[in-house]
């Protein structure tokens, strides 16, 4: 129904507006008694054998749905319904910043791909916590972090431990955002010094709760080996909890977009299908070289159980879902999990 009726509806309209359009309709069906019941019945898949043991952490099933869906914490408690075993939100920013220009979301249909540059536009902090507030515990919540745009370099770090320690009794995970491609001088989120000064920083951040949470960091799926071997250095260096690969990617090989549509769109990250297996090769890189060393949630163009259990296979111990979610519908979270179990 979603794939013959709701999407081709939706892809008529400007997905930005169509996004906040979204939004607004599953808050208001949600009121609504016995919807979320219902929706539950439909999506959700509850099996002792899908949880997942990671980070001190429990998941119902390895699941997720990927930060940039609900930047500001407005709608995880609905998208719990749909049967996800985690929800990151963000990715949040010490103040609320409007982003980058639009328009800065295109789809691109082809390819089952979108390009992004929103540029962490998102409500804030102090948002995102009044949001959180009304967590009904029922799913866990991780919280994706950056810095401001107009933040200065030498300050960066300032920024990460503001979201850090504002949103700890909130969150049960932390992601160090340092691979967005859509925010301006980001160029010292890649050093591998500044890296692993920031990481200890937070780490130190952390020691100073009682109840201090697991801290991941995400990367991009364009790294090559060199720095993919930093960013196992780093990981046996820092004692990070975990890796998330991959965020969205700069490159645009191998797209079935023409050329003048693409120079009409412009920069910005390439999500979705076109990176399913640029992000898959990461993951096993990562897997494989490590010896499995460090937990990793997989994450790039997922459109199918398969696209899954691949993530699995290479090494991923969860997964996340976002492009797919959007082009496969609320249906894919249900049919990934149903073939874990059948694995």
């Amino acid at each position: 129904m979603y794939k013959l009726l709701v999407r081709p509806i939706l892809f008529c309209f400007d997905p930005e507006r169509v996004h906040h359009f979204t939004f607004s309709v599953l808050k208001i069906i949600n009121k609504i008694p016995f919807v979320s019941q219902l929706i539950k019945s439909c999506y959700q898949v509850k099996d002792k054998a899908l949880e997942r043991n990671l980070f001190g952490l429990t998941f119902k099933n390895p699941v997720g749905l990927a930060a940039g869906f609900d930047k500001n914490a407005m709608l995880y408690n609905e998208l719990a319904n749909f049967g996800f075993g985690f929800i990151e939100i963000g990715t949040v920013t010490p103040k609320d910043q409007e982003g980058n220009p639009k328009k800065r979301l295109f789809r691109l249909k082809t390819d089952k791909g979108i390009i992004n540059r929103m540029g962490f536009n998102n409500k804030g902090v102090a948002a995102a916590i009044t949001k959180l507030k009304q967590n009904k515990g029922q799913i866990i919540i991780g919280g994706n972090i950056g810095k401001n745009t107009d933040t200065l370099p030498e300050n960066y770090t300032k920024d990460y431990l503001e979201c850090f320690n504002a949103l700890h009794s909130y969150v049960d995970y932390f992601v160090l955002n340092v691979s967005c491609p859509n925010v301006g001088s980001h160029a010292k989120l890649t050093d591998k010094d500044y890296l692993e000064e920031l990481i200890r920083e937070v780490q130190n951040a952390n020691k100073k709760f009682q109840d201090q949470k697991p801290v991941l960091l995400k990367i991009a799926p364009d790294l090559n080996e060199i720095q993919l071997d930093e960013i196992i250095d780093l990981v046996a260096a820092t004692k990070i909890n975990g890796i998330i690969a991959s965020n969205t990617s700069v490159s645009r090989d191998g797209l079935k977009a023409t050329n003048e549509r693409l120079e009409t769109i412009g920069n910005g990250g390439l999500s979705g299908k076109p990176i399913t297996d640029r992000s898959t090769k990461v993951i096993k890189y990562l897997a494989d070289k490590s010896n499995k060393a460090f937990p990793i949630i997989g994450v790039g163009g997922i459109h199918s159980a398969q696209d899954a259990l691949d993530k699995i296979k290479a090494g991923a111990d969860l997964v996340q879902i976002y492009t797919g979610f959007i082009y496969e519908g609320p249906t894919l979270v249900k049919k990934i999990n149903k073939a874990i179990l059948n694995t």
